[in-house]
């Protein structure tokens, strides 16, 4: 379980492919904290912690997980936002975020607004989905490339969100332009609170 609270956007040093796996090795500034089988969000994507070599590591996403998220269109030198699962003891800052990528997004602007920005992401709408709870609504949450955030404007298919510097800096949305790929989580109680809807 994870909060969407980026603790580091890592870089990544190598990609492998093993039939339809992927190993990523990346490198963070808190390799030295991780152990093996630990659980990791990797742009919102739950990745197993398989290796640990000096400041780097390696996870493995399978064929799946490829086809759902972004993590297929990583390149050497790519970041990719990092946040180690939730402590019970702690506050919970952003929302509840399970790692769960349910399916990805396309960047379609990114505006300037005097010292933010407000970047608009599209996605594929289906209405059976959007039943269960897989869509945004106004001022909700939703996990972009792991990063907890506020929804603004929605439509069926698009909704907005706000990014403070702080956010621009330390997570990858300094890369994100119109056309890049994002991961994203909707929010798991909307998706409960559909699924209880139907048996009303």
């Amino acid at each position: 379980m994870f909060s969407g609270i980026v603790e580091e956007a890592a870089t990544v040093v190598a990609l492998r492919k093993e039939k339809s796996n992927l190993h990523l090795t990346l490198r963070c500034s808190f390799t030295h904290e991780l152990k093996i089988d630990q659980s990791v969000s990797h742009n919102g994507v739950c990745l197993t912690v398989v290796s640990i070599e000096g400041d780097t590591y390696t996870v493995t996403a399978i064929q799946e997980t490829l086809d759902k998220s972004n993590l297929g269109l990583l390149e050497e030198g790519s970041k990719v936002n990092l946040e180690r699962s939730m402590m019970m003891n702690g506050r919970l800052d952003g929302h509840i975020v399970q790692g769960h990528v349910d399916q990805t997004a396309v960047c379609t602007n990114v505006e300037e607004a005097d010292g933010s920005w407000r970047y608009t992401f599209e996605y594929v709408f289906d209405k059976e989905m959007a039943k269960k709870g897989y869509m945004t609504v106004d001022k909700g949450s939703v996990t972009v490339n792991g990063v907890s955030l506020t929804v603004c404007e929605p439509t069926d298919n698009s909704f907005q969100v706000a990014i403070i510097p702080y956010t621009y800096e330390f997570t990858n949305f300094h890369q994100i332009r119109k056309g890049t790929v994002v991961n994203l989580e909707f929010d798991i109680i909307g998706k409960y609170i559909s699924r209880m809807l139907t048996f009303n």
